[in-house]
């Protein structure tokens, strides 16, 4: 069975993003390689858990992430299973596998100050490219979409008159976010500012690059990196650092777990309770400072 079968299945199927798709092609093909320079050329779907633990040694010896390492076998988990239901192989080499220890990451968000300094201080808006920045900036940190999404936006899934705008997320699973009053003064600037754009080749997208074509995830994680490693201190200033202060200032101010799964398009509240360290920790100070015990 062909590794094209299963990416076909993945999409058509399971509606998994090509985004993702193209993610689990690339941990096969890199096993391939792996098999292609000590095995002979041996295929994927005809080997055994010793191959496959000769990989993982090598990818630890690589100095590769636990993380990673378990999100590549983790692809090729998903492509023995896919082949076990096609009956093109018998036993899953990987039914037996344990996934390597990984520490819990912590990722620290942007502070309320941090936000603000971009939003109100750093970013002078002047011009098309100004305008887009600032309200993907606010946007990200209003709505708590992922990068994929922001990228994928088009002009109709935004709906001035009910405030809101619909976001398409993992597995195309569409949701509904409310879009607060300075999201839609922003975004009206910057659509004066897009319709001036003379050369536009993708009318659909809602954010365009100057020459006007679709704006990409690279250039998305620039913007958010160069305004907010001028305003913060942080190792790390990506748009998913943006999605957690989303959630994080969300659970801060006393919000309902379960309306931020809903608003961050998590499948199960597992996933979401990842964004409560931070809130746990401001809740200890409130405690502390608040509660009579500790007032002199």
């Amino acid at each position: 069975m062909s590794l094209q079968s299963f990416s076909d299945y993945l999409l058509l199927e399971k509606a998994y993003s090509k985004h993702t798709v193209l993610a689990y092609a690339r941990d096969i093909d890199n096993f391939q390689d792996f098999l292609n320079k000590h095995h002979d050329s041996e295929n994927v779907s005809q080997v055994g858990y010793s191959e496959l633990r000769q990989w993982i040694v090598e990818l630890v010896d690589r100095k590769i992430s636990n993380r990673t390492i378990n999100r590549k076998i983790s692809s090729l988990n998903s492509y023995y299973k896919f082949l076990l239901k096609t009956e093109d192989i018998d036993v899953n080499p990987l039914k037996k596998h344990k996934a390597l220890k990984v520490g819990k990451k912590v990722q620290l968000p942007f502070s309320e100050q941090e936000l603000k300094l971009v939003l109100e201080d750093t970013i002078i808006i002047d011009d098309f490219e100004s305008a887009r920045n600032h309200l993907i900036i606010e946007l990200f940190y209003a709505t708590g979409i992922r990068r994929i999404e922001l990228v994928d936006l088009k002009l109709s899934d935004i709906n001035n008159g009910n405030d809101q705008i619909k976001v398409v997320g993992k597995r195309n699973k569409e949701r509904y976010i409310p879009l607060i009053g300075s999201i839609t003064i922003s975004l009206k600037r910057y659509l004066s500012y897009r319709s001036e754009l003379t050369n536009i080749e993708d009318r659909e997208a809602l954010f365009l690059t100057k020459k006007g074509l679709k704006i990409y995830e690279k250039l998305v994680y620039r913007i958010i990196n160069k305004y907010f490693s001028m305003a913060s201190t942080k190792a790390k200033c990506s748009p998913h650092v943006l999605r957690h202060s989303f959630a994080t200032h969300l659970l801060n101010k006393g919000a309902d777990l379960n309306a931020i799964k809903e608003l961050l398009g998590h499948t199960s509240l597992a996933a979401t309770q990842v964004y409560t360290h931070n809130s746990i920790a401001e809740l200890k100070k409130v405690h502390t400072k608040a509660h009579p015990r500790n007032q002199s």
